[in-house]
């Protein structure tokens, strides 16, 4: 039986089947899976477990053992089976089969292994896992999924964020599931539960950096050539990825542009901060950097952003370095030097 996965924890609330197979190439959510079934099997009496890992080595007759072996005292017992390359071989291929055909009423047995492709899946050994067992397959989170992810994880404690925080969290974390998952605990650790702003994130996030990307920010409003170029390095010899250096300066050209339209318009420097959520110290940066910047600069600045996209991402581009550091420290100095008196 195919069980889609937020469908797991209602499903073991009713029962608890002999077989489970999780497949997935997402460690976290196949961890929390699992635990969910060992923790159902232990209410149902699985006092005992057993846990066996395919590799090199390893022998099949040890799965076979533990299905027929009766628990040291008496009860149910929980057995795992890890395959972590997903390709049992041959012999493997038979012994899962047999397995799946002659299950202990008393064991409940617990597969795990990554996703399978395509061929994999028309194997006699998968299709007989599918048939047999309750089957949840888990994709993997892709970028495009994953602020939502965020957003119904922050949910569950109890929290919430803005769309440029979750934002920041994804470009932060740059999919990685287990970082997210460590960032978002630490959130609730941290700060109450209710609506969080973007500073309690950024703060939570970054505060174990020795040189902080939105201090470097700080630099390059203020004009501060020298604390800058200082920073660049130390980002770069701490390895920050560099998507992140890039939107953290990219966000703040996009916002003093937005400033500035505002302005334009006939809308209140009070009133347009207000709107975009901009307060504190950082509210005092943008409003200053403002009256050294032009719009005609800003806006150069933002077609020079996409130009240094491309050379992260390996891309040539004839106008720019191909070294990706560089290009960023020089789309940072095109701010900082603008109008600035290169404090040091």
């Amino acid at each position: 039986m195919q069980l889609r996965p937020e469908a797991l924890d209602a499903h073991l609330e009713q029962t608890l089947a002999p077989l489970y197979v999780i497949a997935s190439d997402e460690h976290l959510l196949r961890l929390e899976a699992a635990d969910s079934i060992r923790a159902a099997a232990r209410k149902q009496g699985c006092t005992e477990r057993e846990v066996l890992t395919v590799e090199r080595g390893f022998k099949w007759g040890e799965l076979q053992a533990a299905n027929s072996a009766m628990s040291l005292f008496g009860d149910k017992k929980l057995i795992e089976l890890r395959i972590p390359t997903g390709r049992p071989g041959k012999e493997g291929a038979q012994a899962l089969q047999q397995y799946v055909a002659e299950l202990h009423p008393d064991n409940v047995t617990l597969i795990t292994l990554p996703r399978l492709d395509g061929a994999t899946q028309k194997t006699a050994w998968a299709t007989a896992l599918r048939d047999v067992a309750v089957y949840i397959d888990i994709p993997v989170v892709e970028r495009a999924r994953l602020g939502g992810w965020i957003a119904s994880r922050l949910r569950l404690q109890n929290q919430s964020a803005d769309a440029q925080s979750i934002a920041f969290l994804v470009n932060r974390v740059e999919g990685n599931l287990l970082a997210a998952h460590q960032e978002i605990r630490k959130l609730a650790l941290l700060y109450p539960e209710g609506q969080l702003d973007f500073e309690q994130i950024r703060d939570a996030v970054l505060n174990v950096a020795r040189y902080d990307v939105f201090k470097l920010n700080e630099a390059m409003l203020t004009g501060d050539t020298s604390r800058f170029v200082r920073m660049m390095e130390g980002l770069k010899g701490e390895g920050e990825p560099l998507p992140l250096v890039l939107w953290a300066i990219t966000e703040e050209v996009r916002t003093l542009l937005r400033l500035q339209e505002g302005i334009a318009r006939g809308e209140a420097v009070g009133a347009l901060v207000k709107r975009l959520r901009i307060w504190g110290p950082r509210e005092k940066l943008l409003t200053a950097a403002l009256r050294r910047l032009s719009a005609n600069t800003l806006l150069q600045a933002l077609r020079q952003a996409a130009q240094v996209d491309k050379v992260i991402k390996g891309l040539r581009v004839e106008t720019l370095t191909d070294d990706a550091w560089d290009a960023l420290l020089q789309l940072g100095l095109a701010i900082t030097r603008s109008g600035a008196k290169h404090e040091t």
